[in-house]
């Protein structure tokens, strides 16, 4: 941030970017696109760290990739296309949202313990702040807000 006085040109403290950062990953499907999802999310939190300062605690930066693979494995599971990884983040929150070519929402089921599989979207709701589930021209759009700092 910068100060004026007098037309001196005074910092006040160091400049953060003003637009979140954006970043954006095709996926077509084929095998190992989850952990190539999974390695864009690591370095899209390194880019947050060097770019905005962004501290992000042990515990987010595992709950952003485990985010991740659950909304990418839904995608590639249950859609018959391509899917797109979107992140976008600031120093504080980073949202993750995908999206794919199946027009059929996701589901949250009652708690089961017995229940083998389909516990995607029940992971990604603990892990986040927010999630939306939206229909999209194209499909949907599922769509992650997690709080990244330690505190």
């Amino acid at each position: 941030m910068t100060s004026h006085l007098d037309g001196a040109v005074i910092p006040t403290r160091f400049d953060v970017p003003v637009e979140p950062l954006r970043r954006s990953a095709h996926f077509t499907g084929e095998p190992g696109c989850i952990a190539e999802a999974r390695r864009f999310a690591a370095h899209f939190l390194q880019q947050l760290r060097t770019e905005w300062c962004a501290t992000v605690d042990e515990r987010a930066d595992g709950a952003v990739l485990l985010v991740v693979s659950e909304l990418v494995t839904n995608a590639d599971r249950y859609s018959d296309g391509p899917y797109i990884l979107e992140l976008e983040g600031t120093d504080s929150s980073l949202t993750v949202a995908v999206y794919d070519s199946s027009p059929s929402l996701p589901r949250v089921f009652p708690r089961n313990p017995e229940r083998v599989g389909r516990h995607g979207l029940e992971i990604v709701r603990a892990l986040a702040r927010d999630v939306r589930v939206e229909r999209v021209p194209v499909g949907k759009r599922v769509r992650a807000v997690l709080d990244l700092g330690a505190g």
